[in-house]
C-alpha cells in the first residue's frame, strides 16, 4: 500500500509518516518546507518531493490514500504568510483533490478546531458552525479551512472522491518548532530558557491539549472508516492556559516569572472537543495523560536546545 502525505515533513505529518511505514506502507511526502524541516523525516524511508501543493501534483504510479495536512498552522505563521495560507487551503486543496480523483483512491482532510472561531457553545460538536471573523487576523488560516472543508464536500458529492474530514484541536509533542508562536512551544522554550512565560490575556481562556500520539492513533483509524462528515480528534479535557503555564514550569523546575499581555484580535476563549463522534465511529479517544506528554516534550525541547 502507498499513501502520499501533503506536509508530510511537518510536525504531526512527520509522525503519521512514521505510523504508517510501520505498519508497512509506502509513504510519499510532497512537501515544500516552508514550515515543515527536512531533518523531521531525514531518517526516515521516505520518498520526499519538494514541492508546493499550489502547482500541479504528479505522483507516479499507484496510490492508495491520500493525507493532506500541507498548510502552516500556527498563528505567527499564517499571519506572516497569510495569501500562502489561503492559496493552499484554495488551490493546494483542489490539487490534492483531483490528485485523488485521478488515482481513484481515498482522501483524508486536516482540518482544525479553528473552523468553529471564537465558538460561543462549549464544548464544540461538529454540528456546530462556529463563530469566525471573516476579515479578522487569524480569518486567512480559519477560513482557509472552512473553504477546504466546502471543497472535500463538493469532491464527494460532485465526483464521487472518498473523502474524510477530521478537526483537530491542539496538539503537541516531539518535532515542534521552538519558534512556533504556540502555546506549548513558547511555554517550554521560555521555562528552559527561565525567561519570563508570556501570558496572552489573563489566562483563564480555556484550552485543550492532545499528544500526537494519541491523534496519529485517530487518524489512521479514520482512514479505515468510511464516514465523510467531521470528526473531531482532540483531548476533551480542559486547562485554563494559566494553570498550564505553572504545570509547565513546574515540570521544568523553572523560576520563570509569569507575565502577562494583552489577548490576540479574535483569540478564542474556550476550545475544547466533544468526541462522542470519534468514540462512537472510530472507537478512539485520548490515553496519554497531560503531564506525562509533557515530559516527553520537555525533554526533546532539552536535547533541542542542548541542554
Amino acid at each position: 500500500m502507498r499513501s502520499v502525505i501533503t506536509g508530510g515533513a511537518g510536525f504531526i505529518g512527520s509522525h503519521l509518516a512514521e505510523r504508517l511505514l510501520k505498519e508497512g506502507w509506502d509513504v510519499v511526502v510532497v512537501d515544500n518546507l516552508c514550515t515543515g524541516k527536512k531533518e523531521n523525516v531525514a531518517t526516515l524511508p521516505v520518498e520526499l518531493i519538494e514541492q508546493d501543493i499550489c502547482d500541479p501534483l504528479r505522483i507516479e504510479g499507484k496510490v492508495d490514500f491520500i493525507l493532506h495536512f500541507a498548510s502552516p498552522a500556527s498563528p505567527e505563521d499564517y499571519m506572516k504568510l497569510g495569501v500562502e495560507t489561503l492559496a493552499t487551503g484554495s488551490i493546494g486543496t483542489r490539487n490534492v483533490l483531483e490528485l485523488a480523483r485521478e488515482k481513484r483512491c481515498p482522501v483524508l482532510f486536516a482540518s482544525t478546531s479553528e473552523v468553529y472561531g471564537d465558538p460561543l457553545v462549549h464544548p464544540q460538536r461538529e454540528d456546530y458552525w462556529g463563530n469566525v471573523n471573516p476579515v479578522g487576523p487569524r480569518s486567512v488560516y480559519d477560513e482557509a479551512k472552512r473553504f477546504s472543508e466546502a471543497l472535500v464536500m463538493a469532491y464527494h458529492r460532485y465526483y464521487g472522491v472518498d473523502t474524510r474530514i477530521v478537526r483537530i484541536f491542539n496538539t503537541y509533542g516531539p518535532r515542534m518548532r521552538m519558534n512556533d508562536g504556540r502555546v506549548v512551544p513558547n511555554f517550554i522554550t521560555q521555562a528552559l530558557r527561565r525567561e519570563p512565560i508570556t501570558v496572552y490575556g489573563d489566562g483563564t481562556q480555556g484550552r485543550s491539549f492532545c499528544y500526537v500520539s494519541d491523534l496519529v492513533e485517530g487518524i489512521v483509524r479514520m482512514m479505515d472508516v468510511g464516514e465523510h462528515y467531521p470528526v473531531n480528534l482532540g483531548n476533551p479535557e480542559e486547562i485554563s492556559v494559566l494553570d498550564f503555564a505553572y504545570l509547565v514550569k513546574g515540570i521544568v523546575e523553572s523560576e520563570s516569572p509569569i507575565v502577562f499581555k494583552p489577548l490576540p484580535q479574535d483569540d478564542p476563549k474556550r476550545r475544547r472537543p466533544d468526541i462522542t463522534r470519534a468514540r462512537k465511529l472510530l472507537g478512539w479517544e485520548p490515553v496519554v495523560p497531560l503531564k506525562e506528554g509533557l515530559k516527553e516534550t520537555i525533554e526533546w525541547f532539552r536535547r533541542e536546545m542542548g541542554l
